[in-house]
């Protein structure tokens, strides 16, 4: 009976933790699922409000003063992020401030780098700098953050970053090559490495955290501590970007004189600070690989979405080879974490004798074993006398002889 017990409470357990295990990866995939509708959303937004401040014109020319856009942009998401703490609170734990600090610094240098040299390199070499931001996450990731990616993940960032590439250069290619300088490859190159350090640090920020905190299982900082130390050193270095440049006096006295350029900046920081939001929910909740696959395939989705909304914009057919090489490897990862979720493990019995009788009866049926232990209680009680009597004979034998 014990023994059919404990094969029944195994089962059970062995029910409940496949059960647990697999609620617990649909509201992974749930939560994954709304940080990249919201990336989407927020970020093809951003998107309008940017070619408002950019392409537009004011007073019969284009604003181009980049570093004060990003410092007031920067500087709004610390607001938001300081009103995230207080509203929702910290993460409870010691947080390697330091290093998220380093984070923003360099990511802000990768952005300067990378909007510096769109003005000495053809556009050919602009879309290959855009396109393989995933490159330098993995070796970020393993050189800064001491990761492993796996061959999947490895032939998933190629083939993505290739069906971008392709993507995009077919996308506009009417336009000119024109010629790269030495200066606009050397800042590409810079905005590359800055990309690997950023995401090395993030990678780290993570196990840096849980050994600050042994005690306390699957420590991490909240969303809106990163987003505050990330985009509090981001503030600085844009901040003497734009003093550096002369940027911060040209663009306060553009936006005095333009309000309508005043108003666009400032909804440009805003749809900015929205979809740090889902940014750093995507980091702190997964890592930065899964982030950048999101921002990298972020314009082909759109680009696809409006193509089956209105048939007159079509799409070239190395366009839809790039689609097919970003879709197919996409879906294909999604299949391997799907086919490759952790078993459930079989409790454990302790003691060995329970292990051989279950083995010895495979699979009993209630009504079975409830006769085999009906049967067992008869045999014990039908021993029972004759094991008695065996024990008290020599104390018998011992009492005759005195």
């Amino acid at each position: 009976r014990g023994v059919v017990g404990r094969a029944r409470r195994g089962a059970g357990e062995r029910l409940m933790v496949s059960s647990s295990s697999s609620s617990s990866s649909l509201a992974k995939s749930a939560r994954c699922a709304f940080a990249v509708v919201g990336i989407f959303a927020a970020f093809s937004y951003f998107a309008i409000a940017q070619e408002d401040v950019y392409k537009k014109t004011y007073g019969g020319a284009r604003f181009a003063a980049t570093f004060f856009v990003l410092t007031v942009e920067r500087g709004v998401n610390v607001v938001f992020a300081l009103c995230g703490i207080a509203t929702f609170g910290g993460s409870g734990v010691r947080t390697p401030k330091g290093e998220i600090f380093k984070s923003g610094a360099s990511q802000m240098l990768a952005m300067a780098a990378s909007n510096e040299a769109l003005r000495y390199v053809s556009y050919p070499t602009q879309v290959l700098g855009k396109s393989c931001k995933m490159v330098p996450v993995i070796v970020g990731g393993l050189v800064l953050g001491g990761r492993t990616f796996t061959m999947a993940q490895y032939a998933q960032v190629a083939f993505v970053t290739l069906g971008v590439a392709l993507f995009n250069l077919a996308a506009d290619s009417t336009k000119s090559a024109g010629s790269d300088s030495a200066y606009g490859l050397l800042l590409i190159g810079l905005s590359l490495v800055m990309d690997a350090v950023t995401g090395g640090l993030q990678d780290r920020v993570k196990k840096t955290t849980k050994a600050l905190n042994p005690r306390t299982p699957n420590a991490k900082p909240s969303v809106y501590e990163s987003m505050l130390y990330t985009n509090l050193s981001g503030t600085v270095v844009a901040l003497v970007l734009a003093l550096w440049t002369n940027q911060l006096t040209t663009g306060l006295s553009a936006c005095v004189k333009h309000p309508a350029l005043a108003r666009a900046v400032l909804v440009y920081a805003l749809a900015s600070a929205v979809g740090q939001n889902f940014i750093y929910y995507t980091i702190t909740s997964f890592d930065v690989l899964v982030l950048t696959t999101v921002t990298t395939t972020r314009k082909i989705f759109s680009t696809v979405y409006s193509v089956f909304r209105d048939p007159s914009n079509k799409l070239n057919p190395t366009q839809w080879f790039g689609c097919a090489l970003v879709f197919v490897f996409l879906a294909y990862d999604a299949a391997m974490s799907v086919l490759a979720r952790p078993k459930p493990p079989a409790p454990a019995t302790s003691a060995r004798p329970a292990r051989r009788a279950a083995k010895s009866i495979p699979n009993p049926t209630p009504a079975t074993a409830d006769a085999d232990a009906t049967a067992a209680v008869d045999a014990h009680r039908a021993r029972a006398p004759s094991s008695r009597a065996a024990a008290s004979a020599p104390r018998r034998r011992a009492a005759s002889r005195r």
